[in-house]
């Protein structure tokens, strides 16, 4: 029987909305950056989303894995069946060059796979959501925590994604992290699709486009987190996509002992 409930999505959808709205008013203002111990950037836009979201998710009994909060040991972690896994600015690099290609992620884990995903994207007012037993959804035009309070009606005026769309085939890769393999990858699939195109984009809009139809494959041969694609591949996999190691062919798990990412491909499922 899905955990899934009316509550948990609109939570889910509010502490997104929330997120952004404080991460905007950073990014409308002075950006300061300080570097965390593994060099990677943090700006205030971090923090305030993060404590946005959690004062939205913590009103229930499900812990929280925050790229931004307490990571705790994995003894602790291990018995946890159910879980957020929440990145509340996946893109400081792309927040920091103000090209509006970063997003808020929030995912619910069970036993290892995400059963929600919800992420939002402030500068493009746009909010994607995956859930098990409802699918997969596209939002324009949320500005407002009120607008996204009924899921009912936001589902009523939702757009289903994927969308047919008739284009050539489109590859999706890391704006900031394009690794040698990756381009590999990119020249084997144009010995089959010739007049492949490939598009650079940062965050979790490269999942997005392929959940929504506007990109056929996104390999990332790269490091990632778990915060990183939690979220994405919960949207993908109700939008009839898999998130799968290329070597494995299985599916990405979450709350590992190492919060490190394998390889990864995403694509249609099979």
């Amino acid at each position: 029987m899905s955990v899934i409930t009316t509550k948990l999505i609109e939570q889910a959808m509010k502490a997104c909305v929330l997120g952004g709205i404080e991460i905007l008013k950073v990014y409308e203002s002075t950006i300061d950056v300080s570097y965390k111990d593994d060099k990677s950037p943090l700006t205030e836009a971090d923090k305030r989303a993060h404590n946005a979201i959690v004062a939205i998710l913590e009103q229930n009994s499900i812990p929280i894995l925050s790229e931004e909060g307490k990571h705790d040991a994995y003894a602790d972690r291990k018995d946890w069946e159910l879980l957020w896994v929440v990145d509340p600015l996946d893109g400081t690099k792309e927040f920091i060059k103000r090209n509006g290609e970063f997003t808020v992620n929030i995912a619910l884990v069970q036993n290892g796979a995400p059963i929600m995903g919800v992420i939002f994207v402030p500068v493009q007012n746009q909010l994607y959501i995956g859930a098990e037993g409802v699918g997969a959804f596209r939002m324009a035009d949320i500005k407002t925590v009120e607008q996204v309070e009924n899921w009912e009606k936001v589902k009523a005026k939702a757009d289903a994604i994927p969308e047919k769309q008739e284009r050539a085939f489109t590859m999706v890769g890391s704006r900031s992290h394009m690794s040698d393999e990756t381009m590999a990858y990119f020249e084997n699939i144009k010995k089959e699709h010739p007049n492949a195109e490939v598009i650079s984009k940062g965050s979790s809009l490269k999942i997005c486009m392929v959940a929504e139809g506007s990109a056929d494959v996104y390999p990332r041969f790269a490091p990632t987190m778990e915060w990183d694609t939690a979220a994405g591949h919960g949207i993908a996999k109700y939008a009839g996509f898999e998130v799968l190691h290329p070597e494995k062919g299985t599916p990405l798990e979450y709350n590992k002992e190492d919060l490190l990412n394998p390889w990864f491909i995403v694509q249609k499922a099979e």
